[in-house]
Formats: C-alpha cells, sequence, structure tokens
C-alpha cells in the first residue's frame, strides 16, 4: 500500500482521494473538502497503483495542482484516462491540465504565464458554477493552457488574455470529469467553496447518495 494521510471528519458523508502533486496547495483543498464534511486521503502522485485506488474504492478523486506539466504529474493522467469513467473526478490548475492530455485536447504555454494573479471569469451558470454570479474573480498560477478541446470535452469557463480566450473550466460530455485551471481554494477566488459545495453535489448524483455517507473506503 502507498504511504498515506488520512484525514477523519466528523459526521462525513463521502470519501475523497487527493492525489498529491507534489503542490502547497494540495493543503488547502484538504482544509476546504474537510470543512464542507469530507474524509479526505492524500496519496503522493508517484507512490500508488490504479488498483490501489480501485481498491480503496473511493467516491470520488481531486486532481491537485502541481509545478510540472502533465506527462511530469506521476499517474495523474493514467488516473483519469482510467478511472474517470467511473469515479467523478475534479482537476484543479495541474488537474485540470491533465484531463486535457488524457483526452486528447493541446496542453501548450501560455501567451502570458500567470501567478497569483486575479482574473474575471465567465462560465455556463452550470454544474461547477450553478448558482454562482454571472462573473467571478478568480485566482490563477499557471504558465500552460489547455487548448483545441477534443469533442469529447466541452469549455464551461473563459477568461481573456492578450486577446487570446482561455479555456478556465471543462467537463467531460459522458463522464463526471470536471476541470478548473484556476485556484477554488485560494481566499481571493469568488466563490470557490461554493464550487466545490457543488462538485459534491454532482458526486452525491453520480453515486444515488442522499444525505449520509456511502462507506465507500471505509
Amino acid at each position: 500500500m502507498p504511504a498515506e494521510t488520512t484525514f477523519h471528519v466528523p459526521r462525513s458523508t463521502l470519501h475523497i482521494l487527493l492525489i498529491d502533486n507534489y503542490d502547497s496547495f494540495t493543503y488547502n483543498l484538504v482544509q476546504y473538502f474537510g470543512e464542507l464534511g469530507c474524509d479526505l486521503t492524500v496519496w503522493r502522485n508517484d507512490a500508488f497503483t490504479l488498483d490501489e485506488v480501485r481498491a480503496l474504492n473511493p467516491d470520488a478523486i481531486v486532481v491537485s495542482p502541481g509545478p510540472c506539466t502533465p506527462a511530469e504529474a506521476g499517474q495523474s493522467v493514467a488516473v483519469i484516462r482510467e478511472l474517470g469513467p467511473q469515479y467523478p473526478l475534479l482537476g484543479v490548475c495541474l488537474g485540470h491540465q491533465s484531463i486535457g492530455a488524457a483526452f486528447g485536447a493541446q496542453v501548450g504555454r501560455a501567451l502570458q504565464p500567470v501567478h497569483g494573479k486575479t482574473s474575471p471569469l465567465r462560465h455556463q451558470g452550470t454544474d461547477l458554477f450553478a448558482g454562482l454570479p454571472e462573473t467571478v474573480t478568480v485566482t490563477r498560477y499557471h504558465s500552460l493552457v489547455v487548448r483545441d478541446l477534443p469533442p469529447e470535452l466541452v469549455a464551461t469557463a473563459w477568461t481573456t488574455d492578450l486577446e487570446e480566450e482561455i479555456v478556465m473550466a471543462l467537463r467531460h460530455r459522458d463522464f463526471p470529469v470536471y476541470g478548473v485551471q484556476f485556484h477554488p481554494e485560494s481566499l481571493a477566488t469568488q466563490g470557490g467553496m461554493d464550487m466545490l459545495r457543488n462538485f459534491l453535489a454532482l458526486v452525491r448524483e453520480h453515486r444515488g447518495m442522499t444525505g449520509q455517507g456511502s462507506g465507500a473506503g471505509a
């Protein structure tokens, strides 16, 4: 079994596997999901196998931000490609780029790398963005962007840099897979906790859960 850290929160309703791409923002996500009542298991991106994920059987998987490219993100792309059809999955920043790589989008250098920049986000008002204002401010740390989405990926939010429209969120047409290029776990992101709460609602819907937990991964 991989080395792991498990955080138990009273009255938890969902068990989330959080794949840590060696990034400090991982534990901001741990804190946010913990405040939303989840149990979390955190595994480093190179310290587990896909069969171990299946044995853990989490309710959902979250792929964290990280300082590298999808090709350097351990098992992240493989998890998304192989397990996305079965498990609800959220990719954040590098996790979002890894979703793009897993399903055949182009992942390349941004025209304008950003580090701690806040940007206005336009979105479709559904899925992760249900109930949010039409435009929200989000926090960005990235030098890569996802372009040229394949038919199975749908853009759901955008911002503009140097006249280029940047995909800031996406979803899979058929699977419960969602990605955000920005950081919902940043204090400067407007409605970030609501976005994560919306993801958990989508997880419950997919898992057929209402109210109390499934016991998955216990």
